[in-house]
C-alpha cells in the first residue's frame, strides 16, 4: 500500500466515521496528509486529518482520532491504528500490504513514478537559449541539466513537452561578437566590447579556411561574412556540447525569424489595435503597468527600431498560437525584472498571464582545494559547460547541478565530485545501482529467481523501511513536477540508496554456503530478491529522469 493509496483509504474511513455520527464530512481534505513518523516504533505511517478537520466538523480531534483508528484498524492491509496525543493516528501496514509496493513496481516497470498531474497540458519550456557569441557558460549548464530534468519530470506526469531554444541571432551583441572575430582573423586587438578567449581564434581560423577571399572584401563585406559563419559555427558548437551533456531540444528558434517573417509587425499591430499600445514622444509603449508590471515600457523607439521587448512580445504570441497552454521561461540571476514584464506582455496581447511562467536560477561556482576556480583559457574570462564537464564527468556534472534547488547559489566542489567515493552523491547512488545488478547477476547463477513471492515475508525492519521509500517515489515525482524542483528527485535517489544499503547489509538475500540455491531457495530470499528487483527498477527510473546514467558495473 502505497502513501497515497493509504491517504485515500484514511479520507474516505474520515467522511464515513463523520456521516455515521452525523457530523459533517464535507471538511475532510481529499488527500489528507500522510507522513512517516520520525520515530519508527510509532509506526509505518501517521496522518493528523483528526487534528485538522474535527473542529470543522463539530467534534474534537482526540474523538475524532478514536473514531477514525478504530475504523482503520478493521481495513484490510492494516495491522494497527492507534491515537497518540491530541489525535495523531498512527499507522503500521500489514508485511503483505507493504509487499504490495513491490508487485506494484515490478508490473508498472520504467512507468513507476509516473502520474497524470500535468495530463493533457501542452508545455512549451525553454531554457539555455544562450547567445551566440561563445560556449555555454555555468550559468546555462545549470540551467541545461535543470531543463532537461523538469521537461523529462513534467513529461512523466502527462505533459506534452516541447523543449526550445532562443536562439539570439538579433542585436548588438552579434555585431560585437563578428568585430571580434574579423580582429582576429586580421591578427589585430580585441576591440574594446569584443570577445576574448581561445575559441575567437579557432571560428575565425575556420571562418578563413571555408572562405580564403575574405581578406580581400570591403570591412562591411568581410563583417557580414564571419557573422554569418561565425555564428553558425558557434551555434553548431553549442548544439554539440549540450548534446554530449544529454540535452537535446525539439524546437531551436530563431530571433531573427521573428522580425524576417513579420510577426513583430502583426505582435505591434495587435497591441495598437487593441489600445494597449500608445504614442510618447515619438516612441511606442506597452502600457504594460496596466498588468502589474512596475512600468511602461518601450516597443518601438523614436527612432523606428524595435526595442528588444518587441521580439519577447512576438515570441510570446508565437508560442501559443502553436498551441501551447503554458509558457515556461528560464532565465538567469539578473532577470527577475522580465518576470512582470512578460506576464503583462502576454496579458495585453489577450492571452491569460497564467499562461507565462519565469523561472529564475542562480550563479554556480567551482571550487577546487578550498579556492575558486575562476578562469577558463578557452572561454577567456568565464567556466563553460566544456571544463565541468572534462573536470568531472558528464553524470556527475548534471546531478552536482541539479542536487540543489535552482534558486540558491550553488558552490561545485569539483575533488568531491570527481572523487569515487560514498561521499561523492552519485557516485554513491550509482554504486548502489550497480550493486543491485551485481546481486541479480548473482542470483541468476544460482538459480534464485523471484518468481511468485510471499510478501508476507518481509517483515525485518530494514525490509519494511526500503518498502516505505519505494513508496513514496510517486509522491516525489508529482511533487517536483508541481513546485518545479527537480532536486527533490534526485535527494530521494540518495535516501533509496541509503535504505538499500542498510537493508543489503542487515539482510541476507541470496542462499550461502550449503544452503539450498534454486527452486529449493528458502521462500525469504524469492521475497527479498523481488525487493532488490524494484529497488533497481525505480533507482534506474529516478537517475532517468534525471538523465544520469544507471550503470551495471562499477
Amino acid at each position: 500500500m502505497t502513501p497515497a493509496e493509504l491517504s485515500t483509504l484514511i479520507g474516505a474511513a474520515a467522511r464515513d466515521v463523520l456521516a455515521q455520527h452525523d457530523l459533517d464530512a464535507s471538511v475532510v481534505p481529499a488527500t489528507p496528509t500522510v507522513e512517516r513518523p520520525r520515530n519508527p516504533e510509532h509506526g509505518d505511517y501517521a496522518t493528523n486529518v483528526a487534528m485538522q478537520t474535527a473542529k470543522r466538523a463539530g467534534t474534537n480531534p482526540r474523538q475524532l482520532g478514536t473514531w477514525l483508528a478504530e475504523r482503520l484498524s478493521q481495513q484490510e492491509g492494516i495491522e494497527e491504528a492507534t491515537v497518540a496525543g491530541p489525535g495523531f493516528i498512527n499507522i503500521r501496514l500489514a508485511a503483505a500490504a507493504q509487499g504490495k509496493v513491490v508487485a506494484d513496481i515490478l508490473a508498472a516497470g520504467t512507468h513507476y513514478g509516473h502520474g497524470d498531474l500535468c495530463a493533457g497540458q501542452q508545455i512549451n519550456l525553454e531554457f539555455v537559449s544562450a547567445n551566440p557569441t561563445g560556449p555555454v557558460h555555468l550559468g546555462g549548464t545549470r540551467w541545461a541539466a535543470f531543463g532537461d530534468t523538469l521537461g523529462r519530470i513534467l513529461s512523466a506526469q502527462g505533459a506534452t513537452v516541447t523543449r526550445e531554444y532562443y536562439f539570439n541571432d538579433h542585436g548588438r551583441q552579434i555585431d560585437r561578437f563578428s568585430r571580434s572575430l574579423l580582429a582576429a582573423a586580421r591578427q589585430q586587438p580585441t576591440p574594446e566590447d569584443g570577445y576574448g578567449g581561445e575559441y575567437i581564434h579557432d571560428i575565425a581560423q575556420q571562418v578563413t579556411s571555408l572562405h580564403p577571399e575574405w581578406s580581400e572584401l570591403a570591412d562591411a563585406e568581410a563583417q557580414e561574412l564571419f557573422r554569418a559563419e561565425g555564428v553558425e559555427l558557434m551555434f553548431a558548437h553549442i548544439k554539440r556540447s549540450l548534446a554530449e551533456f544529454g540535452t537535446q531540444f525539439d524546437v531551436y528558434f530563431h530571433e531573427q525569424s521573428l522580425f524576417e517573417s513579420g510577426a513583430v509587425d502583426r505582435a505591434v499591430d495587435t497591441l495598437k489595435a487593441n489600445g494597449n499600445l500608445y504614442e510618447s514622444d515619438g516612441a511606442w509603449w506597452l502600457r504594460s503597468t496596466d498588468f502589474g508590471d512596475d512600468k511602461d515600457r518601450v516597443v518601438i523607439k523614436s527612432d523606428g527600431d524595435a526595442a528588444y521587448i518587441a521580439g519577447d512580445i512576438a515570441y510570446i504570441a508565437d508560442k501559443i498560437e502553436r498551441g501551447h497552454d503554458l509558457c515556461i521561461y528560464m532565465l538567469g540571476a539578473d532577470h527577475h525584472g522580465y518576470i512582470a514584464r512578460l506576464k503583462a506582455a502576454a496579458a495585453a496581447l489577450g492571452y491569460r498571464p497564467e499562461q507565462v511562467e519565469v523561472l529564475i536560477g542562480q550563479m554556480v561556482n567551482l571550487v577546487r582545494d578550498g579556492r575558486a576556480v575562476r578562469m577558463s583559457k578557452r572561454a577567456g574570462t568565464v567556466v563553460t559547460l566544456e571544463d565541468l564537464v572534462e573536470a568531472i564527468g558528464v553524470d556527475a556534472a548534471r546531478y552536482a547541478l541539479i542536487r540543489s534547488s535552482v534558486d540558491s547559489t550553488l558552490d561545485i566542489d569539483m575533488n568531491l565530485w570527481a572523487s569515487r567515493s560514498n561521499e561523492n552523491p552519485v557516485f554513491y547512488v550509482q554504486y548502489a545501482h550497480a550493486r543491485l545488478s551485481s546481486l541479480a547477476r548473482k542470483a541468476a547463477e544460482a538459480g534464485v529467481h523471484n518468481d511468485n513471492p510471499d510478501y508476507s515475508l518481509l517483515t525485518e525492519e530494514r525490509e519494511g523501511d526500503l518498502i516505505r521509500t519505494l513508496g513514496e517515489f510517486p509522491a516525489v515525482v508529482k511533487t517536483a513536477a508541481e513546485l518545479r524542483e527537480t532536486h527533490r528527485v534526485a535527494r530521494y535517489a540518495e535516501q533509496l540508496a541509503g535504505a538499500f544499503h542498510r537493508f543489503y547489509d542487515t539482510c541476507q538475500i541470496l542462499p550461502k554456503g550449503d544452503e539450498p540455491t534454486g527452486a529449493d531457495a528458502a521462500p525469504v530470499f524469492t521475497a527479498r530478491l523481488a525487493l532488490a528487483a524494484a529497488t533497481k527498477q525505480t533507482l534506474a527510473n529516478a537517475l532517468h529522469l534525471l538523465g544520469v546514467s544507471a550503470p551495471e558495473r562499477m
